[in-house]
């Protein structure tokens, strides 16, 4: 029997920007018990790990504040904005980071980038079949772009150089599929 639902007894906005809203609910456990509890909620995003061939893939790195890098490859991420489809999401971010539409698209993911404070959904493709369209980047963004061998971007992976959740994912995923895996 699976573990039963928490309720939420209130919710308040304590923050919020253009990217993430913060609030502090407060939630009756199965017990009757009551307890503060932090959210954060992000949306949707998108990430793409796209193939320029069969052996090569292109990552970006850029500067990420949070950690204080600038040295990390990743692949293309971003948000969903309202009104997109994670497909058109994808595409627009991999126009924008890297300067590419996929031809094809293969959906390889839907997960939750956090389980517990963070309310995220990433949508995980592999993009084939790229054709150069390029969109300019976001006002905070600013890339360096780089064709890999996907067999380096894998070693990049198993030895924790790419530490991106999303990458890591699709990286791995993109892996087993070469090998015959689904």
């Amino acid at each position: 029997m699976p573990p039963k639902a928490w309720t939420t007894k209130s919710s308040r906005d304590i923050y919020a920007n253009k990217w993430m809203r913060l609030r502090e609910d407060i939630a009756v456990l199965p017990d009757g018990q009551e307890t503060i509890y932090g959210v954060c909620t992000f949306g949707e995003c998108v990430g793409i790990l796209p193939f320029v061939d069969p052996d090569h893939v292109i990552l970006v790195r850029q500067y990420r504040y949070v950690q204080k890098e600038d040295f990390r490859w990743e692949m293309p991420t971003g948000g969903i904005k309202p009104g997109e489809s994670p497909e058109q999401a994808v595409q627009r971010e991999l126009a924008e980071e890297a300067g590419y539409e996929a031809g094809r698209l293969e959906r390889i993911n839907t997960y939750f980038t956090s389980k517990s404070v963070c309310d995220e959904t990433a949508h995980l493709f592999l993009g084939y079949d790229l054709v150069q369209r390029a969109l300019p980047p976001d006002d905070t963004e600013f890339f360096e772009v780089q064709v890999f061998d996907f067999e380096e971007a894998l070693r990049l992976v198993r030895r924790s150089e790419i530490r991106d959740g999303m990458t890591v994912i699709a990286v791995l995923e993109a892996a087993l599929r070469r090998t015959g895996a689904r």
